[in-house]
């Protein structure tokens, strides 16, 4: 069974920075593209970044420019270096595979696994 779990979120002011890490079990990284969501308080969860197997990276227009996602299938890891933080960009953030259909609009997909995510907080 697929394990998913994201670390490196926390409280930081805006226009700082932060690190978030994936690492998984099983096989997800080497036969999937892998992405970024978020889910912001009252709003639905969404894909901010994928990076397929082929290295083809897309972002969503909120984020690009502040936003780096990069993977290592050998070692199952995944990093978002998250630059140029906004208070819109306080959610919690989880990492999934992402189907062919979603990147085209960076769409939403359903899951039977997802890891508990890790909080962002940008605020003063």
């Amino acid at each position: 069974q697929v394990q998913l779990v994201e670390s490196g979120g926390g409280l930081v002011q805006p226009g700082g920075s932060l690190v978030l890490s994936c690492a998984a079990t099983g096989s997800i990284f080497s036969v999937n593209a892998m992405g970024w969501y978020r889910q912001a308080p009252t709003k639905e969860r969404e894909l901010v970044a994928v990076a397929t197997t082929d290295g083809n990276i897309k972002y969503r227009d909120s984020v690009k420019g502040r936003f780096t996602i990069s993977r290592d299938s050998a070692k199952n890891t995944m990093l978002l270096q998250m630059n140029n933080l906004k208070p819109e960009d306080t959610a919690v953030y989880y990492c999934n595979r992402v189907r062919p259909s979603q990147i085209p609009e960076l769409g939403m997909g359903l899951f039977d696994y997802w890891g508990r995510g890790t909080q962002v907080t940008v605020s003063s």
